[in-house]
């Protein structure tokens, strides 16, 4: 894809596991290194990121000379969503081949900007949408949102096998709401039961790429449109997407060997 170095596919084979959340922090993480990042809302039916991003109702992107559309700039990413599209209230009554046409278009005909990473957001399930990711363009990996609870991790299995099947490598897996967390007496319990991001991820020889607590500020501060990365930059749960982030582009470039000049330490 023109203007985008690598593409990495954000899923959880299923909703609720707050893939979403994932996907838009770890991009800021990303961003914060030093990478030049951009964020595609892949969920027509159901998009989110224009809310997490803090992007107004009604704003539209600008259609660029060559008959693409300029992606919106938000906290220092580039992002596209249908939700810059439509009306949030409206219902995409849409079936499988306009849904699939939609996100082609928006894949396509987006101008990104000389991205190091392009996050995609990916909606629930195995279908339509992953396939035609998996068939269109390159995709350098996968990240696998998940829970410890063990429906979560039946679904997450599923997803890990299709991008098996497509020959997307799984970059690893974020357990989220691994732990609870109570802000005003400091209790931790495990609410969804331990151990299972690294069940799964050494059942399929992959990696943790790190853990998440369940905490009352991801939500406030990801409802608000002021994700954690960005409002709380020193804190506990941006240090965790930091290592996050780092994982995931060191990954990246020991799989293809061209990844981002960028070094770290410890």
């Amino acid at each position: 894809m023109d203007g985008v170095k690598h593409i990495i596919a954000v899923a959880s084979g299923k909703g609720g596991v707050g893939k979403s959340t994932v996907t838009v922090n770890l991009a800021l993480a990303l961003a914060a290194q030093g990478y030049r990042v951009g964020v595609l809302d892949a969920d027509i039916y159901g998009p989110s990121q224009a809310q997490m991003l803090g992007v107004k109702e009604g704003t539209r992107p600008q259609a660029a000379s060559n008959d693409k559309f300029l992606p919106l700039q938000a906290h220092g990413i580039q992002a596209m969503s249908m939700a810059f599209m439509v009306n949030t209230r409206e219902p995409m009554v849409w079936r499988g081949p306009m849904v699939v046409g939609a996100f082609q278009q928006m894949l396509t005909q987006t101008q990104w900007d000389n991205l190091d990473f392009l996050l995609i957001d990916m909606p629930p399930g195995t279908g339509d949408i992953q396939l035609t990711l998996a068939q269109k363009v390159p995709v350098a990996g996968a990240v696998i949102v998940t829970t410890p609870q063990d429906i979560a991790l039946l679904d997450a299995r599923k997803g890990i096998e299709m991008f098996r099947k497509v020959n997307v490598p799984v970059l690893g897996v974020v357990e989220n709401m691994s732990l609870y967390h109570c802000e005003n007496c400091g209790h931790e319990a495990a609410i969804f039961g331990t151990g299972g991001g690294d069940s799964i991820a050494q059942e399929y020889d992959t990696q943790v790429l790190g853990r998440l607590p369940l905490t009352l500020s991801i939500r406030e501060l990801t409802d608000s449109g002021r994700p954690s990365v960005v409002s709380e930059p020193e804190g506990a749960v941006s240090q965790t997407f930091a290592t996050i982030a780092k994982k995931v582009a060191e990954t990246v470039s020991a799989n293809q060997g061209d990844g981002p000049t960028i070094s770290f330490s410890e």
